[in-house]
């Protein structure tokens, strides 16, 4: 039988570790969960881990961009169904806030992320987030449905805020009461945005 190309071979190891990785952090938190465990469970060695992602905290890394692409995905879909450009940004930007009431999101993105990896704030895939926040508004000011203003530096604000709002629904000891909370809020805040009738969340044509 031919063997795998060692590209496939590694790739295969990596997708190993970080899905029991990803379940290890889910089900205990990453300071219990233990590396031996994890790695036995998939037939490799602590040697494997170190190999590939450094350390342990490398492997969080990976399994917060997983998860993270993931997210990036479905806020996609949201606002794919969307019946407006302004009405699918509104969404997604609810619908991320929602993610922080999932249990996998809040211990491992939300909780252990930050008090491993420091402020989410400056992760590497926050970038790309403030790029197509930025890149949505400049559309919508185009487009004649919001204010004129700094796209950038509104998108590092909002992004900020919902960053903030997440850890705050994720830590909360009602996390159900606090994401109603946020969420209402986030829409007050968009609405503000709006270049006429900043009262109503209006559909534009």
């Amino acid at each position: 039988m031919a063997h795998k190309p060692r590209a496939e071979m590694i790739a295969e190891t990596r997708a190993k570790l970080v899905a029991a990785a990803r379940a290890a952090f889910g089900a205990v938190g990453y300071a219990d969960a233990s590396m031996d465990d994890f790695t036995s469970a998939v037939g490799l060695t602590r040697g494997a881990l170190y190999h590939h992602f450094g350390d342990k905290k490398g492997l969080l890394e990976a399994v917060i961009a997983e998860i993270d692409a993931e997210m990036d995905t479905r806020l996609l879909e949201v606002s794919g169904k969307s019946a407006s450009r302004w009405q699918g940004f509104v969404d997604e930007c609810t619908a991320y806030l929602e993610m922080a009431l999932e249990p996998e999101i809040q211990r491992i993105v939300l909780r252990d992320g930050p008090s491993v990896l420091g402020d989410p704030a400056i992760w590497p895939n926050q970038n790309k987030c403030i790029r197509s926040m930025s890149a949505s508004l400049e559309g919508l000011h185009a487009d004649g449905i919001i204010k004129p203003g700094d796209p950038e530096a509104l998108a590092r604000l909002l992004n900020g805020a919902l960053l903030h709002a997440a850890s705050w629904i994720a830590n909360s000891s009602e996390p159900e009461a606090t994401s109603r909370r946020a969420v209402e809020a986030i829409k007050e805040l968009l609405n503000s945005l709006l270049a006429d009738e900043p009262g109503t969340m209006r559909q534009p044509e």
